[in-house]
């Protein structure tokens, strides 16, 4: 009995080292290019489409899908707003938890009565953000967004970065999304985040 309590008791540690040095599984990879570490996203306060101060803080305890465009854009916009309303949709119950915030780069045409009619053709919860021109410079120089009036006929369109950031619960950075990839492939990032 003593030669049992001895060997367990050599034993019991070894058990342990290996357990506690054994790798824990890999978390699952992200779809998108991840911020490594997450940072804090920058704080902003515009006014939104649906009447109220329009702040990320608001937005804290859900998923922001951060998103920079306009109105009158012609294909990148409406194609990228259509795959995250699909996403949404297809997180389900688990969608509420989602908010998708639309920050116009072209405030001279996007009144926020403007944004609220063109993000409703997309879902109804999505809100837009605009104000002054130099708080939208500063702001997009703060997530490292660069937006370009370009000429186009009598009128003009905007050339801008056209990538969706993934901010998490926390109001954290954690991933980018370049443009033009699948809805399931937020659906499969916005999982990993919610469950976090």
């Amino acid at each position: 009995m003593s030669f049992l309590r001895t060997l367990s008791r050599l034993l019991l540690p070894l058990l342990l080292a290996v357990t506690t040095a054994a790798p824990a599984a890999p978390s699952p990879a992200f779809k998108a290019g991840v911020f490594e570490p997450p940072r804090q996203a920058p704080e902003f306060a515009l006014r939104g489409s649906d009447g109220s101060e329009l702040t990320l803080a608001r937005y804290r305890g859900k998923v922001v899908l951060l998103s920079f465009g306009f109105t009158h854009c012609a294909a990148v916009c409406p194609t990228t707003l259509d795959t995250l309303a699909r996403a949404k949709k297809a997180l389900g119950a688990e969608g509420e938890a989602v908010q998708v915030v639309f920050v116009t780069v072209d405030p001279e045409r996007d009144p926020p009565a403007q944004l609220k009619a063109y993000l409703a053709a997309f879902d109804p919860s999505f809100v837009g953000g605009t104000g002054k021109p130099e708080l939208l410079a500063a702001m997009r120089k703060s997530y490292g967004v660069v937006a370009e009036k370009v000429p186009l006929g009598s009128s003009y369109a905007m050339d801008h970065t056209s990538s969706i950031f993934l901010i998490d619960r926390e109001g954290r950075l954690r991933a980018m999304m370049p443009y033009g990839r699948d809805a399931r492939d937020f659906v499969h990032d916005v999982k990993l985040l919610l469950a976090k």
